[in-house]
């Protein structure tokens, strides 16, 4: 199932930008390598069901304003506060998942999201407990690359 969700991650990521933001954004080759150490924004969404997981979403900072700036319509002045865009971060994970939830659903496996939530720090990972399966898929929208991390507990309904 865990392939299957990396290709739901991805077409749902490839909407959101493409409809949400107007920007492009290409898959990398699978284990490129990811770029680490420069500020960096992270949402995340979870989902709980029949499958049960949840989606970060890291976006360099600069990167993650300008998209803010896009998502909301405003110029570059108006992005005041890092409270503004931590909203936006949230809300673009919470759509990318919101994608991947309805195409679960359509596959008979419903689930619920839960909250977003930000981390923000500066060469930074997430470890997830060993029993966890876990997939890193990197993009890149020009000169900026976008990581989607998603953390599913083994499916056990087979």
């Amino acid at each position: 199932m865990i392939d299957d969700l990396e290709e739901l991650v991805k077409a749902a990521v490839g909407e959101v930008f493409s409809t949400m933001l107007a920007q492009q954004i290409e898959p990398e080759p699978p284990n490129s390598p990811v770029v680490n150490g420069d500020a960096t924004i992270a949402g995340s969404v979870g989902f709980i069901g029949n499958l049960t997981g949840i989606v970060y979403l890291y976006l360099p900072q600069g990167f993650a304003v300008r998209l803010t700036e896009k998502l909301l319509g405003i110029s570059p002045q108006s992005v005041e506060s890092e409270e503004l865009v931590n909203d936006s971060v949230g809300e673009l994970t919470n759509m990318v998942v919101g994608h991947l939830k309805s195409r679960l659903s359509d596959r008979g496996r419903s689930c619920v999201m839960t909250i977003p939530s930000i981390v923000r720090g500066t060469n930074f990972c997430i470890e997830p407990v060993s029993s966890t399966i876990r997939r890193l898929l990197t993009f890149r929208s020009h000169e900026h690359q976008v990581v989607v991390e998603i953390l599913m507990r083994p499916d056990t309904s087979s």
